[in-house]
């Protein structure tokens, strides 16, 4: 990848809403010619899309939680993704070298519903949990 695209990239991640016109001046390139980098990136799968930050608390989802799982039966098929997925109160999750397969990042209103989303984890997954609960969040 050139230079040129890591910066794009780079200030696209600084703020995804960036204008092509202000991209391009940050770039000391037109408009029409950061607007067909980008969109090559795009078609590349580089960018694969836009999202929005967030205030978890101000939507009232105030506890983030990391769950390490592994599963029961060694011998079983590895479809843990895809049996969690459809938990919404799962934001990621992430295959882990180490002791435990998987690594899901979930956020959550409670204790009581990070309870509730650790039995639905270990039925409907057939896993052991080992859960680490956020403090505070100094950067992401």
């Amino acid at each position: 990848m050139e230079d040129q695209d890591r910066r794009i990239v780079e200030l696209l991640r600084e703020d995804g809403r960036m204008s092509y016109t202000d991209l391009g001046k940050a770039m000391g390139m037109s408009t029409s010619a950061v607007h067909q980098r980008v969109r090559r990136l795009e078609e590349r799968g580089v960018i694969k899309g836009y999202a929005a930050l967030v205030d978890h608390a101000a939507l009232d989802l105030p506890l983030t939680a990391f769950i390490s799982i592994t599963p029961l039966d060694p011998a079983a098929p590895d479809d843990i993704p895809e049996r969690l997925h459809d938990l919404t109160e799962l934001e990621a999750c992430h295959s882990v070298a180490g002791d435990e397969n998987y690594i899901l990042k979930a956020r959550v209103r409670t204790p009581h519903d990070l309870e509730d989303l650790l039995a639905r984890v270990r039925a409907t997954a057939n896993v052991a949990t080992r859960t680490t609960v956020v403090l505070s969040t100094p950067w992401e």
